[in-house]
Parts: C-alpha cells; structure tokens; sequence
C-alpha cells in the first residue's frame, strides 16, 4: 500500500494544496477499512485522481480488472467503476461479496441492450456467434458466446471460426473492429454518451491549435474519429503508447478522468483535454467509497443461471487473451 506521502504526490498535478488536505482524511480512513475487512479496491481508468490514486489496489482497463477480479483472495470486492464492472467482478468471484458505491452508476452503453434484444439477435441469425463487449450487463453476458474488451476486440473476432459475427452493443465499437477483420460484422445500435460527443472536426480544430499534437481515441469513438487520429486503443494500451511514441503533446479523446491520471504517470508531458465527462463514472466519491465499506452496502448479486453462463463468456475472453 502507497504511503500517505506518495499518494499526496500523485495528486499534486490535479489538486490545489488545500483540496489534497481536505480528502487526506478520508484516503486514510478508507485505507484502515480496507485492512480492517480483508477488502481490495479496484479502479477503472476514469476514476478520479483521488479513488484512482488514493484508495484504489489494482487499476486499470477492463480486461485487466476482469483477470484481477478472478484471482484476488480478498473477503469483499469493492469496484470502483460502474455497475456492470462490478457485475463481472460478481461474475469471476462469485463467492465474494461484491460491492459498488454507488448503484445508480449505471452506463448508456450497458443499458442499450437487454438480454431479450440478444435472444432475438440470436433467432434472426441462427448459429451465428455472438460477441459481446464486457460494457454489457451480466444477463447480457449469459447470452453470448465469447466476451471482449476495446483492447482485445478484433482479437476474438478473428479467433471464431465464422465469416459472421454478432457484435454487441457497441456500433462504433464494431465498425472500427470491421476495419481490422474481413468477417461479416452484425451490430447494433448501442453507443456511450462520452465518445460519441467527439466528432472529426474536434480532432481537426486541436490539429489547427497543435500542429505537433499526437491524438489518441477509443474505439468507442466513431470511425470518422479513429481515421483522423493518430492512434486508437484500450486505456491501457494509450497510455503505453503515450510511453513508446515519445509524444511531448497529447490530445486523449475519452473520458477526461484519463488525462488526470496520465498527467501523474506523465508529467513531462503536455496534455491537452477537451474534457468530456461520464456522469456515471463521478457517481463514484470518496465518501460514498468509505460508506460501502463501512456497511457493506450496495452489494452485488447475481442469479445463479446469469452467474454460470455469464462467467463461461468472460473466461472464454481471458483464456484467449492470457494465453
């Protein structure tokens, strides 16, 4: 566990002195909880500095926090992230107790799709795989056949042996994926409110202010993006290209809580933000984060069916993607 010491260090580049002093407390109490209860804390990538850098065990993409979650010893799991992250935890480690701070962390692009709207998938185009990204809930995951992450995607397409593949529930998502496979890609019409906000011109008007600037995008942005930017990946897979390329000025095109966790593993570079924010995502704070614990509340639980199909889909992914 980091010392108070370096935790205020990590938070310098994104808090003024004062706000550092006001949630010190805080981090050390929830630090005490989680030795206290035998927890361990995950955090996603677009937490806020002081979850991501204060509080949080493992952090990281979602295909990472998926291969945690299956391998962690601790008695409670506490996601920091949204609510089907959390699912996937519950998926993974079924005999923990699972929590979440806050259950109305919810995601657009989760709640875009329902279990149902997969069966019928599924009738329409009988023997056909399904694939689905881990951005889904768990009844979701129980339909399909493999999972996959942004970091991982074109990967487990190309592994299926079909010239066609449903790919759920992300529309851009898939279409960045056909880019990089010669199967049929059978989609549907789920996006995040985040990434589809960007669009080409946004990446030209920062190219006009920065003409050196290296513009990275998710391929959760729409493929009109991904073809004007210099680069498109995963969380992690940015910010090892932040390291590799060299890059001195950096336009991150995601969620804006990224480029505050960058700028600490970063700080000889210069990123510029054009601050697009998940509301659910910052549902997640410190005080609710202590709260979970200290009533073990907002626990996740999941039917036994959901938990059996669910985790086959999921572990698929991780076989083929640990190999």
């Amino acid at each position: 566990m980091k010392t108070l010491e370096e935790i205020k260090k990590s938070l310098e580049s994104t808090y003024l002195s004062h706000e550092i002093d006001e949630k010190l407390p805080l981090i050390e109490e929830i630090n005490r909880l989680k030795k206290e209860k035998n927890a361990i804390l995950l955090g996603h990538n677009y937490m806020t500095p002081d979850v991501f850098f204060g509080v949080s065990d493992i952090t990281g993409d979602s295909l990472y926090l998926s291969k945690v979650a299956a391998e962690t010893d601790a008695d409670i799991i506490l996601f920091n992230g949204v609510h089907f992250m959390a699912e996937t935890a519950k998926l993974m480690s079924p005999e923990k107790k699972v929590l979440i701070a806050d259950l109305k962390a919810g995601c657009s692009l989760a709640e875009s799709i329902t279990r149902e709207d997969v069966k019928k998938l599924k009738a329409q185009y009988p023997g056909v795989p399904v694939v689905t990204y881990v951005n889904c809930t768990a009844e979701v995951k129980a339909e399909t056949d493999i999972c996959c992450t942004s970091a991982n995607a074109a990967q487990i397409v190309n592994s299926l042996d079909s010239d066609t593949v449903i790919f759920l529930p992300d529309e851009y998502l898939a279409g960045n994926v056909q880019n990089q496979t010669n199967k049929k890609i059978i989609s549907f019409p789920g996006r995040c409110m985040v990434h589809e906000m960007y669009t080409e011109e946004d990446i030209l008007s920062v190219r006009r202010q920065w003409p050196e600037v290296a513009v990275i995008s998710h391929p959760e942005c729409n493929k009109d993006v991904v073809a004007v930017s210099d680069y498109s990946g995963s969380t992690s897979q940015m910010s090892k290209y932040i390291k590799d390329s060299g890059a001195k000025n950096i336009f991150l095109v995601t969620e804006c809580s990224m480029g505050d966790n960058l700028r600490t593993e970063f700080p000889d570079r210069t990123f510029v933000s054009s601050c697009r924010t998940c509301p659910h995502m910052k549902k997640i704070t410190l005080e609710k984060i202590r709260d979970a614990l200290v009533y073990e509340q907002f626990e996740v639980k999941l039917k036994p069916e959901i938990i059996e199909k669910g985790r086959l889909a999921v572990q698929r992914m991780l076989d083929l993607s640990f190999k």
